[in-house]
């Protein structure tokens, strides 16, 4: 067994058990993103070859103050599978994770392929059908969330799950840069942010995941729900409890947690 399949091994026994494992750079390489992405696809194609289904994409480090903390100058992506998505208000049960964190993001729901290396953000607007208020429960299975971009990549962006909003919105109209944000907890404000910490705007997050993966030969495709990136600091996420997130002109969305056994 190669040292990519040994990190990949590493990360699915302890999704599989509940534990965290140590990070996978010390079998990869520091900064070998390459390796780390091919951890992450025998991942994906093991969860395909075991029925999961995969339903859209993520987008993560769109902030330019943890691509700084963690030494990259873009952002990283993770797949999305359908028993990861939640809607609004549904209960999530706790124990589905190992170490939770939310952040509160615009999802972006594809209502035509997006194909094209060179495209452009105006493509992105076109082939958006609508956008949701959306939370992304992120998780790691690296111990105490001790990650570089290789332990993060390889671990699937980080991911955990996703809540989506129910009331659909068209992005026309829509000031996404200055989309502010705040989630709640207990009524208490735990985060807030803008739709610009969002590489600027979640549209360009958007446009580079599709021609990142355009370039790759798997291009986006109409119906994939594309998680934009966070809008605010991310917030941990330690017992049972609803939080609630506010986009301004998009809505709301509400993730509950419980104690409840996972199916």
């Amino acid at each position: 067994m190669n040292e990519v399949s040994r990190a990949a091994d590493r990360l699915m026994t302890a999704e599989r058990m509940g534990t965290p494992c140590l990070p996978v750079r010390d079998l990869i390489g520091v900064g070998n993103t390459q390796a780390a992405y091919e951890v992450q696809q025998i991942i994906t194609n093991h969860r395909i070859d075991a029925g999961a289904q995969v339903v859209g994409h993520k987008i993560g480090l769109t902030s330019r103050v943890v691509q700084t903390q963690l030494g990259v100058n873009e952002p990283d992506y993770g797949a999305l599978f359908a028993d990861m998505v939640y809607s609004d208000c549904e209960p999530i049960p706790l124990d589905r994770f190992i170490q939770p964190k939310i952040e509160a993001e615009v999802a972006f729901i594809l209502g035509r392929d997006l194909e094209s290396p060179t495209l452009s953000i105006t493509d992105v607007i076109a082939a958006t059908d609508y956008v949701l208020p959306a939370f992304e429960i992120v998780d790691s299975r690296i111990q105490n969330w001790d990650i570089t971009i290789v332990d993060t990549v390889a671990d699937n962006a980080s991911s955990g799950a996703l809540v989506l909003g129910t009331v659909p919105r068209p992005l026309s109209g829509l000031e996404l840069p200055a989309m502010g944000m705040v989630v709640e907890h207990s009524g208490q404000p735990v985060s807030t942010g803008i739709g610009s910490a969002c590489l600027g705007s979640p549209i360009i997050a958007v446009a580079w995941l599709a021609r990142t993966l355009a370039r790759r030969g798997t291009p986006l495709c109409a119906g994939e729900v594309i998680l934009s990136g966070a809008l605010g600091a991310m917030v941990p996420v330690t017992s049972p409890g609803a939080y609630r997130a506010r986009l301004d002109g998009l809505g709301d969305v509400t993730a509950i947690f419980t104690e409840g056994v996972s199916a």
